[in-house]
């Protein structure tokens, strides 16, 4: 596909600084096609960590510039827009997540990795939606807590003999999805393989052939003889399986399925925020290094398995 005159401009704006472009899978279709890496958040930050890029450009939410800044301490990160949020991240804060903890005393905290560094920096190891299972039953202690997701806690409860106590957070984009609605587009679609993420409630997620991550999703469709999927998350990523798999069918559980928060960066907020060098995501030190602290933690039980 041939790129316009801002897609030129952005590439050349990344080559003369040289950035990379980080888009997350809900990201804007023409965002998605720009970057030079497309995925889920944590792993876009573990990939440009590795690069030599001088400078990251996250095309994404708050949280996962953060993240990117906590890997690369030594590389610029930049965020096109800083007013992206993310409505579950801010459902709490660092002193919620410290009285989580003196509540359950000795309790370890897992913290999924949707969350700003300042709670990271209070949590003893990170998550993420397809390795949560993983890390809770890496742990020496019968009782574990989890934060800030609710229903990523239930999902791992259903796969781990450890008491499970959570902090009631969610993600309002997934919690929406009900069971109702899923079970209209089943009746309407039944040869159609029902797959969802583990953000989803419950009750929806009872009704799915199989859950996953973003990456999970992606990474299974293509190797799926299935022809037909109804997709349990943020719309975004029928993008990136239309384009994969284009001989195969993909319909929303839901036409609500949509982040705004996810869908605010455009191309021009990417080429501006390149050309002024502007909103730098910064982590101060004692936040950053603890904050890693609980990431490095997540990838060991990740070698390990």
């Amino acid at each position: 596909m041939e790129m316009n005159d801002l897609e030129r401009k952005i590439r050349d704006l990344l080559s003369e600084r040289n950035a990379i472009l980080l888009a997350h899978n809900y990201q804007r279709p023409e965002v998605q096609d720009a970057a030079d890496m497309t995925g889920d958040s944590l792993g876009l930050s573990i990939e440009a960590a590795a690069t030599e890029a001088d400078v990251i450009v996250f095309a994404g939410v708050h949280f996962m510039a953060e993240s990117a800044a906590i890997l690369s301490p030594n590389k610029t990160v930049l965020i096109p827009r800083p007013d992206a949020g993310c409505p579950m991240a801010d459902m709490i804060t660092r002193q919620n997540a410290l009285d989580l903890k003196r509540r359950y005393p000795g309790a370890p905290l897992v913290t999924y990795v949707n969350s700003t560094a300042d709670v990271k920096a209070v949590t003893d190891i990170c998550c993420t939606s397809a390795n949560s299972v993983s890390v809770v039953n890496s742990l020496d202690a019968s009782t574990v807590l989890m934060a800030p997701d609710r229903n990523l806690a239930h999902y791992t409860a259903r796969f781990s003999k450890k008491m499970i106590h959570w902090y009631d957070g969610f993600c309002p984009i997934h919690e929406r999805l009900t069971p109702e609605e899923v079970t209209a587009v089943k009746s309407k679609h039944p040869d159609a393989f029902f797959i969802a993420h583990p953000e989803c409630r419950p009750s929806v997620v009872d009704l799915a052939d199989r859950v996953a991550s973003t990456s999970g999703m992606i990474d299974f469709i293509k190797k799926s003889s299935h022809k037909k999927f109804i997709i349990g998350t943020e719309m975004g990523i029928l993008h990136p399986l239309g384009k994969d798999n284009p001989d195969k069918e993909f319909i929303p559980a839901a036409p609500h399925m949509i982040c705004r928060n996810m869908k605010l960066t455009t191309l021009q907020d990417i080429h501006d925020c390149l050309l002024e060098m502007k909103n730098v995501v910064t982590v101060a030190p004692d936040i950053r290094e603890a904050a890693k602290v609980s990431l490095d933690r997540m990838v060991a039980v990740k070698r390990m398995n």
